[in-house]
């Protein structure tokens, strides 16, 4: 019988971050036996004290530790070196590539190319969706909300998705970032929409729908969510807010995406009323477990 890998997961409490690291341990789940501890350091504040909840954790001793988000680093390094185990973070770290065992970052993290031995590039960040075999039927709505990137123009968006969805069938869920009232006038303006605020629903909502969703709409703000779509294997369409740069990192990933046919734009959208299949599903996050497991010699 296989020995199982054990993974601690180190998170810094932010949803975004942790769903990295729990999608790396899901997939490395698929390929063999893992038992997974998760650490929160969320609640301690200064480097000194991360560190020491890290350490004084009584868990197994870790084969494999990971962490995602700045405030993770330090406790990171610490508890790899004593256990000496592997260590993997997530992300380009504020630290120097070099100190960690592997870094797996999205390529915006690295804009001119990265050809170190010890970094994985990868089509966006990790996440915890996996594509579904066999028909889907769901139509999904994804809205996210004004960002470092972009801005927001509620009326325009809206505009939009009333002619997106007039065939009716859809779902709509919005996040934390989305203005209030926008819902309420959602319900207004979009007859054939079951409008669903994200207070209303675990978790686990966002990608168990995904995984039964034919076609997704997500706004160009939502970058997670868009990554998820395509990991999913639905057709995913891009509903446009207004940029608040003219480039950018993750504006240009977001331009790439479309360059490359994983992602139709409404403009297009609006010519042949279709969203198109992209090239391929992404499935990074099974890829990265795979080529860990060899390079790590785990």
């Amino acid at each position: 019988m296989t020995k199982p890998l054990i993974l601690w997961l180190l998170g810094d409490g932010k949803p975004g971050h942790e769903n990295q690291s729990l999608g790396l341990a899901d997939a490395l789940g698929r390929q063999r036996p893992c038992e997974v501890h998760r650490i929160s350091l969320a609640e301690d504040r200064g480097m000194v004290r991360r560190v020491r909840r890290a350490l004084g954790d009584g868990f197994s001793r870790p084969d494999l530790v990971i962490g995602a988000g700045h405030a993770t680093h330090a406790a990171l390094l610490a508890v790899a070196r004593k256990h000496r185990a592997k260590s993997v973070v997530l992300m380009k770290p504020s630290l120097p590539l070099g100190w960690f065992d592997l870094c797996i970052a999205p390529d915006h993290d690295f804009a001119d190319g990265c050809r170190r031995e010890n970094v994985m590039v990868t089509r966006g960040a990790l996440n915890r969706v996996t594509p579904t075999n066999g028909e889907k039927s769901g139509k999904l709505i994804l809205v996210g909300g004004p960002s470092k990137t972009h801005g927001w123009d509620g009326p325009a968006l809206l505009d939009r998705l009333a002619v997106a969805t007039d065939r009716g069938g859809w779902e709509l869920s919005d996040s934390r970032r989305t203005p209030e009232g926008f819902l309420e006038l959602a319900r207004t303006r979009l007859a054939g929409v079951e409008v669903i605020s994200h207070l209303d629903t675990p978790p686990e909502w966002v990608p168990e729908n995904l995984q039964q969703a034919k076609e997704v709409w997500v706004t160009e703000d939502s970058v997670s969510m868009i990554y998820e779509a395509l990991t999913s294997g639905a057709r995913v369409g891009l509903l446009p807010v207004p940029r608040k740069l003219g480039k950018s990192r993750v504006l240009n990933g977001i331009d790439r995406l479309v360059a490359d046919g994983f992602l139709t734009p409404f403009s297009r959208w609006q010519e042949s009323h279709r969203i198109a299949s992209a090239p391929e599903t992404l499935r990074e996050a099974d890829r990265c477990a795979k080529q860990l497991i060899m390079q790590l010699s785990l």
